[in-house]
């Protein structure tokens, strides 16, 4: 692609949400791979993986789905969303079920916009951060946002249930 080539962004149902709220944000595309996360995300982007936020479908044990926006180089701690919500157990879903729950394709999941209203929650700590990075509703594309977006939109419900790389 030539170095100036205009790279025509998609048009999500997240975008679509976005747009409609007059959100202020900006796009991002990037060459996706497989399996490649939120890593890929900022090796092609020249960002901290940390700033990148996952936006991950789980559900309880009686199968009820939720999201949990979480940063890029860290996972949730099912133990303690499970204390959370007061339910046994949690975990991801099946990436089939997880994309008739939001709508989107696993790897391309954005927290605006899904198919099912589903209850949101984000690790506190990602709304001390400047900006973040968040899936625009396809496969390399994401959106640079304040959290403050995410929390006017969402309302998500803060917790704290990141287990850092190293733990």
């Amino acid at each position: 692609m030539p170095h100036n080539a205009k790279v025509v962004s998609p048009m999500t149902q997240a975008i679509r949400v976005l747009k409609a709220a007059k959100a202020e944000y900006t796009e991002h595309c990037y060459v996706y791979e497989e399996r490649g996360g939120t890593t890929v995300i900022a090796r092609e982007l020249g960002i901290d993986e940390h700033i990148t936020v996952k936006t991950l479908i789980f559900e309880t044990d009686d199968k009820k789905p939720f999201i949990i926006l979480m940063h890029g180089d860290r996972s949730v701690s099912t133990q303690k969303m499970a204390r959370v919500l007061g339910v046994k157990r949690v975990a991801p879903c099946e990436p089939a079920q997880a994309e008739r729950n939001s709508g989107y394709h696993c790897g391309g999941t954005s927290p605006f916009g899904t198919r099912k209203k589903m209850p949101i929650y984000i690790q506190q700590s990602i709304l001390d951060l400047p900006a973040i990075y968040i899936n625009g509703g396809q496969r390399g594309f994401v959106l640079q946002m304040k959290p403050s977006v995410v929390m006017d939109l969402l309302k998500p419900t803060p917790v704290d249930v990141a287990i850092d790389a190293l733990d």
